[in-house]
């Protein structure tokens, strides 16, 4: 029989938020831009660093955003002779973009049997005012693990050995909820249990399981 569990920590982007696939879509159409040139640039910038995840640089941050931006744009210009200038993602990232409310109802179901409830996310600083103006996080959530400010972030171990300590629980009693398998597989890695996203009803199926029983009124 599976272990109880007594933390559940959920990811921000593409579980109390659409798929960011989508929101991608959504700034291209904006901007005028084709997804596969978008992508072709950011991806030689992230080779830059030494990562092949897109966010990491500006995630942790290697760098500000402002500057990979620039980054972003030169090659664009350079090889794709497009003219993207901007200074930041956050207004055209956030504007619009849609929280998961069936998930925020979960997580208040989950929360109100006792089991703590944490955000653990990889998160850009200067979008830090943009995503919390999305979910009630005081109300929502006993801590928040943000990747900027731990200096750690998924799928690293150390991040979730901080979520861990930090929900003051072991970490066969903490369960990350994430769109990613990658983030999944470093959450099983460090001891965790781990349900992949793919919509607010089918995590909380996988969830239940492992929570203590209802008491009966």
């Amino acid at each position: 029989m599976a272990s109880r569990i007594s933390a559940v920590w959920t990811d921000f982007g593409g579980v109390l938020t659409p798929p960011i696939s989508h929101t991608m879509g959504v700034f291209c159409r904006s901007a005028g831009l084709d997804p596969a040139v978008l992508m072709a640039a950011v991806e030689k910038v992230t080779r830059d660093y030494g990562t092949t995840d897109m966010m990491e640089p500006i995630d942790t941050p290697l760098v500000t955003e402002a500057e990979w931006l620039r980054q972003v744009g030169d090659v664009l210009e350079a090889d794709h002779g497009v003219s993207l200038r901007l200074n930041s993602l956050a207004d055209t990232w956030f504007d619009g973009r849609e929280t998961n409310h069936a998930w925020v109802r979960a997580l208040r179901e989950i929360a109100a049997r006792g089991v703590f409830v944490g955000l653990i996310s990889n998160m850009v600083p200067a979008w830090d005012a943009h995503w919390r103006r999305m979910v009630p996080v005081d109300e929502l959530f006993a801590d928040v693990l943000l990747s900027f400010e731990v200096g750690h972030r998924k799928p690293q171990a150390a991040m979730f050995e901080l979520a861990a300590r930090r929900a003051g629980v072991p970490a066969q009693e903490c369960v990350l909820v994430d769109d990613l398998e990658h983030n999944l597989a470093g959450a099983r890695a460090a001891g965790w249990h781990a349900v992949l996203f793919r919509d607010a009803r089918s995590a909380l199926a996988e969830i239940e399981p492992l929570l203590e029983p209802k008491e009966l009124a």
